[in-house]
């Protein structure tokens, strides 16, 4: 079993890499990489968490649906970036509520494609944001598909085995996302190089060769324990599932 590590502090953890890529969130990536790597929760920390637009009404809609006072519980950071019992809880209605209110007018006419995901057994877990909402907001370029690919691989929460750890990098091994022509699925495992550390300052401690982690981006995000490791991969195979079996589905609109 893992300590169990604050809310705010996981949030920033898996929030940091896309921030320091000027993708999301307020223009605080520094401070995010220093406070998870000194431990540091405090107000400003959940200032900054609150500043996540994409993110933070997801938290709100989980902790809401749970009768959780406060968006940063470590429960409810957990169930939206790895996946837990929370998501079942948030039911369809509320989540197309959600929906309707954030995305409704960004996606134009593509709006009851997106919505059909609900139905269909979408929760409000990181990875259905990125295979069954992202492709239809517009921010993904048509085209090439390698582009889109990577960018929807990487954007997700994934898994990996760390095989070497090399200076501030770890070699990992994952399986990227792959498109068939008709689907989006997971890949045969290759290895891949993670960042552990910068200039000294890195997201996860006490990582191992034998580990299995999560990675987001470019980083190493946490140590995942079985439980952990079993939910972000069940949760990630049940939104492919999902993005891929609604009459329009959202990976196609980008990679077919």
């Amino acid at each position: 079993m893992l300590p169990t590590v604050s809310g705010a502090l996981q949030f920033a953890a898996y929030a940091y890499p896309p921030n320091a890529l000027g993708y999301c969130g307020p223009d605080e990536s520094s401070q995010l990489l220093e406070q998870v790597a000194a431990g540091v929760d405090d107000p400003d920390l959940r200032r900054l968490a609150r500043g996540f637009e994409g993110a933070w009404p997801y938290l709100e809609l989980i902790a809401s649906a749970n009768r959780i006072g406060d968006p940063l519980d470590p429960r409810v950071v957990e169930a939206y970036w790895v996946g837990n019992e929370l998501l079942d809880r948030v039911g369809p209605r509320l989540l197309g509520d959600s929906l309707e209110v954030r995305f409704r007018a960004r996606a134009g006419r593509s709006w009851p494609r997106l919505l059909d995901a609900v139905p269909a057994g979408a929760v409000p877990h990181h990875s259905f944001h990125v295979f069954g909402v992202y492709p239809w907001l517009g921010l993904l370029r048509e085209g090439r598909v390698d582009e889109p690919l990577r960018v929807l691989d990487r954007c997700r929460v994934r898994w990996g085995q760390v095989l070497d750890v090399v200076g501030g990098e770890a070699i990992v091994r994952s399986r990227p996302l792959w498109w068939d022509g008709r689907r989006l699925l997971l890949a045969e495992a290759r290895e891949e190089r993670a960042v552990l550390r910068m200039d000294g300052l890195g997201l996860a401690s006490g990582i191992q060769v034998g580990d299995w982690c999560s990675l987001h981006w470019d980083w190493v995000c946490e140590r995942l324990d079985r439980r952990r490791l079993t939910a972000l991969h069940d949760r990630t195979l049940s939104q492919l599932k999902v993005a891929n079996g609604t009459p329009f589905p959202a990976p196609a609109a980008v990679l077919a």
